[in-house]
């Protein structure tokens, strides 16, 4: 097997100890992130959602502000987030560069696109459903649980694996400004040494994770449709 993996990706091979580092990174920046984003940005999306007119918890200033902030971050690029980022970075967790250092504009790119997502899947929940749980003298906080939340919970999983998939990528890009990971061993030694089997091997990696992110959400979809 070694001598097969030695034939086909010598450059890889030859340097498996930075591999397998750049490929532990990637795996903390995705899942520190991807945790974070959860906890933060499906909140997120439930006060875009409820504030708006004609919600639950109408609130236009509060509706306007975060609308806004969606618009803002999700209008940017991630490579220029990351760069306008880098003294906020420094600011809170000491450094710009590496794992640590990447999780800021990570978060700050991933909360408003979930949150977009679950506004979307709060949206797709008939009125009928909230109207009844209003009748039946259900508080706000009573039907964001036991009704947007309950039946929205394919669109949310559907928006979450969206935005997994999407902070995999962030997360490759965030090598080109030194943030470690497999997308900084690919600039590094596949495009700055031209070695094109590192470049091919990081992208089957980086495929093979997204699959299985995909494969993960759609068998939460299938699960929790009814």
């Amino acid at each position: 097997m070694a001598e097969f993996l030695n034939t086909f990706i010598p450059g890889v091979v030859s340097r498996s100890d930075q591999f397998w580092k750049a490929f532990a990174e990637t795996l903390q920046m995705v899942g520190i992130t991807g945790v974070l984003a959860l906890l933060l940005g499906i909140p997120f999306g439930v006060l875009l959602y409820t504030t708006r007119t004609g919600g639950i918890l109408q609130n236009r200033p509060i509706h306007f502000v975060f609308n806004k902030i969606c618009d803002v971050f999700r209008s940017i690029p991630f490579i220029l987030l990351a760069m306008i980022l880098l003294g906020l970075s420094r600011l809170i967790v000491g450094t710009a560069i590496g794992v640590k250092g990447a999780i800021i504009p990570l978060l700050l790119a991933t909360i408003p696109f979930l949150g977009r997502q679950v506004e979307g899947a709060l949206a797709e929940v008939p009125d009928g459903l909230v109207e009844a749980a209003q009748a039946m003298g259900c508080s706000p906080l009573e039907i964001i649980w036991r009704v947007y939340l309950k039946e929205g919970t394919p669109g949310i999983a559907r928006g979450v694996t969206i935005t997994l998939i999407s902070l995999i990528n962030f997360t490759a890009i965030a090598g080109a400004i030194g943030a470690g990971g497999l997308g900084n061993f690919a600039i590094s030694y596949g495009h700055g040494k031209n070695l094109p089997d590192i470049m091919w091997t990081v992208l089957i990696v980086i495929i093979v994770m997204v699959s299985l992110v995909q494969a993960a959400g759609n068998a939460v979809v299938k699960r929790t449709t009814h």
